[in-house]
C-alpha cells in the first residue's frame, strides 16, 4: 500500500497504521478513506496529499 504526504504540513499518511485518532482502521488504503477525512495535523482535505 503506498503511502501519502500532506504537501503543506508534511504529514504521512501510512496504510499499514491508518488514522485510530480519526476512526480509520489500521490497513485502510488511502483511496477508501472517506472524502470527509482530513488531515490529523493541519486539518486540510484529501486533495492536497500526494502519493509518496
Amino acid at each position: 500500500m503506498e503511502k501519502y504526504v500532506c504537501g503543506p504540513c508534511g504529514y504521512i499518511y501510512d496504510p499499514e497504521a491508518g488514522d485510530p485518532n480519526s476512526g480509520v482502521a489500521p490497513g485502510t488504503p488511502f483511496e477508501d478513506l472517506p472524502d470527509s477525512w482530513v488531515c490529523p495535523i493541519c486539518g486540510l482535505g484529501k486533495e492536497v496529499f500526494e502519493k509518496l
